[in-house]
């Protein structure tokens, strides 16, 4: 229990850390974020308005916070099968700091980056990950839903119905589950641009 109590503070501490606030310091870009409609300390942001750079710190930053906790607790905590609840929460701590992030008053992103790094936190099982990427392609070129907003509540919903429907380790489920509670609570608390839902696919204009 000290294990995973010890795994689950260190991913929500290092979700905490909000990588494109870091880059813009680093960058001299303190009103980057600002600039954005949405405000959000992401990686879409810190490359639109921060630039290559910043956008690369961003990305390398928040998928090594939500990587590095999950591979190293099942390489030294235990395992990620033996204890789902354990495995839960050790997966979804990274998103829970990064969307509430204790650093940062509490306000903070929507964790896609980070949810990518957390799945390949599962290594080797790639499963989950590649699930994850293909469902994002898929409502963004083939059945292409807009705005953002949608999208991403649908891609995540739909990744959770396909991996307990895989029926995928209990412990990965359980922690995609509170990923997706996560994203969700942060997505409707966002300023993210909220118009009406359209669906088209790729060959509709």
């Amino acid at each position: 229990m000290d294990t995973v109590l010890f795994f689950t503070l260190c991913g929500y501490l290092s979700g905490s850390i909000l990588f494109a606030q870091v880059a813009a310091k680093l960058m001299n870009k303190g009103e980057m974020l600002q600039k954005s409609r949405d405000q959000n300390p992401g990686t879409a942001n810190a490359f639109q308005y921060g630039g290559f750079w910043c956008g690369l710190i961003t990305l390398c930053g928040d998928l090594l916070k939500g990587f590095l906790p999950v591979y190293l607790f099942s390489q030294y905590g235990g395992g990620l099968t033996a204890f789902p609840l354990a495995a839960a929460l050790v997966i979804a701590a990274p998103v829970i700091g990064h969307g509430f992030p204790l650093f940062f008053q509490f306000k903070g992103g929507k964790g896609i980056a980070v949810t990518f790094g957390s799945l390949m936190g599962l290594y080797p099982a790639w499963g989950p990950v590649i699930l994850f990427a293909a469902l994002f392609l898929f409502f963004s070129l083939v059945l292409r839903v807009t705005p953002h907003f949608y999208r991403t509540i649908i891609t995540y919903l739909s990744a959770l119905v396909c991996l307990f429907w895989q029926q995928a380790d209990m412990g990965v489920v359980l922690g995609f589950l509170l990923i997706t509670m996560t994203v969700c609570l942060r997505m409707h608390m966002s300023k993210e641009e909220r118009v009406e839902m359209k669906v088209r696919l790729l060959w509709m204009h």
